[in-house]
C-alpha cells in the first residue's frame, strides 16, 4: 500500500524542508541549523500538569512532564527522542512526551542525550542508561513510582530504549516494567527489503540512514555491537514486555518488526502494530494526520497496560 494521500502530501512538504543529508548538507551543525529554520509553527500544546527542566546528578539535561491531577505515585516513562543520533532534542519531541504523560497518566522524563558526531557511540547509550538509573533513584522526588518504570523512544530513541533494556537486564537493573519502541532503529546493516522498497518517498530515506550511521559510529565495525544494533544481541530473553509500532512506508519497518519477532521468540510478551499508509516520523502529527492520532491511541493503551499497578 502506498502512502495515504494526506500522508503523502505532508511527507512531501516535510521532505522539501528537510536538510539534504549526505548530499548538499554534510555537516551535522549545518543540518541542525536547516532543521531549526524549517520548523513549522507548533500547534497548541497538549495540556499536562507541570513541565520542569532538570539536571541529573551527572549533569545530563532532562525535561520532566507530570500529568494533571492529584493522586499517588505515577508510573515513570524515560523517553529518548529520535533524530538519527544526530538531530532533534527536547523541544522537537515535546508534543509526543505530553501525549504520553497525559494519555498514560505517567511522569515522562525526556532525556537530552549527547549527539553525534561530536559524541559518537557509545556516548548516547551511556547517557540513556545513566538517565534511567537516575530516574529510578529519584522517582519519588517528582511523584513517580520506581516500581513502574518504562523506557520509550522513537527511531534512534527507540534503539536507545531497546539497548537500555538490555543493559538494565545485564548490568544490575533498574528493573523495567515495559519498553515502548516506535519505528525503532535496531540494526546498522541497512540491508532489509524495506531499505530498497522505501529508499525514497516516505520522508526518511535510505540515504539519510547511511549518513546518520556514518555520524554515529567512529568505526563501522561498532555497528556489530548489540548496544548499537540490538537486533544482533545474542539473547533477548528476560527483557521487559514491549510494544513495537512501525510505519508501513519506512526503510526501518523490517528491522523494527524483526526485533518484535525476536522478542516474541525469546519468550518476551510483545505487542506490535504496523500503521498502514504512514511514513517514518508521523506519530507527533496528530493535529493534521488522523493515522497519527490512531497510533497515539495505540501506544498510550500499550503503556497503560504495561504500567498498570504490579
Amino acid at each position: 500500500m502506498p502512502l495515504d494521500p494526506l500522508a503523502a502530501e505532508i511527507a512531501a512538504a516535510m521532505s522539501a524542508a528537510f536538510p539534504d543529508l549526505g548530499g548538499a548538507v554534510t555537516d551535522a551543525a549545518e543540518a541542525r541549523r536547516v532543521l531549526a529554520a524549517a520548523r513549522a509553527p507548533e500547534p497548541d500544546p497538549v495540556p499536562v500538569g507541570r513541565v520542569e527542566d532538570r539536571m541529573t546528578d551527572g549533569g545530563l539535561p532532562v525535561r520532566v512532564y507530570r500529568p494533571e491531577g492529584a493522586g499517588g505515585p505515577r508510573p515513570v516513562v524515560v523517553f529518548f527522542h529520535g533524530g538519527g543520533f544526530v538531530l532533534c532534542g527536547l523541544d522537537t519531541h515535546d508534543r509526543l512526551c505530553r501525549v504520553l504523560a497525559r494519555g498514560a497518566d505517567a511522569v515522562v522524563v525526556s532525556v537530552d542525550y549527547r549527539l553525534a558526531p561530536e559524541h559518537r557511540f557509545p556516548a548516547a547509550v551511556d547517557d540513556a542508561f545513566a538517565a534511567v538509573r537516575w530516574a529510578a533513584a529519584h522517582a519519588a522526588a517528582f511523584g513517580g513510582d520506581p516500581a513502574r518504570l518504562a523506557v520509550a523512544g522513537d527511531s534512534a530513541g527507540g534503539c536507545l530504549a531497546a539497548v537500555t533494556a538490555l543493559r538494565a537486564r545485564d548490568e544490575g537493573g533498574p528493573d523495567l516494567a515495559f519498553q515502548l519502541l516506535v519505528y525503532p532503529v535496531t540494526d546498522a546493516a541497512r540491508d532489509t527489503p524495506t531499505y530498497t522498497e522505501y529508499a525514497t518517498g516516505g520522508f526518511l530515506t535510505s540515504a539519510h540512514m547511511r549518513w546518520y550511521w556514518e555520524q554515529y559510529l567512529a568505526d563501522p565495525a561498532d555497528g556489530d555491537h548489540p548496544h548499537a544494533s540490538p537486533l544482533r544481541a545474542a539473547d533477548l530473553s528476560g527483557l521487559p514486555p514491549a510494544f513495537v509500532l512501525t510505519a508501513e512506508v519506512d526503510p526501518l519497518r523490517d528491522e523494527g518488526e524483526a526485533y518484535a519477532a525476536r522478542l516474541a521468540r525469546a519468550g518476551v510478551r510483545v505487542g506490535s502494530r504496523r500503521m498502514a499508509g504512514a511514513f517514518h516520523g508521523f506519530v507527533s502529527l496528530d493535529h493534521v494526520l488522523p493515522v497519527a492520532a490512531e497510533a497515539q491511541r495505540a501506544v498510550v493503551a500499550a503503556l497503560r497496560e504495561g504500567l498498570a499497578a504490579r
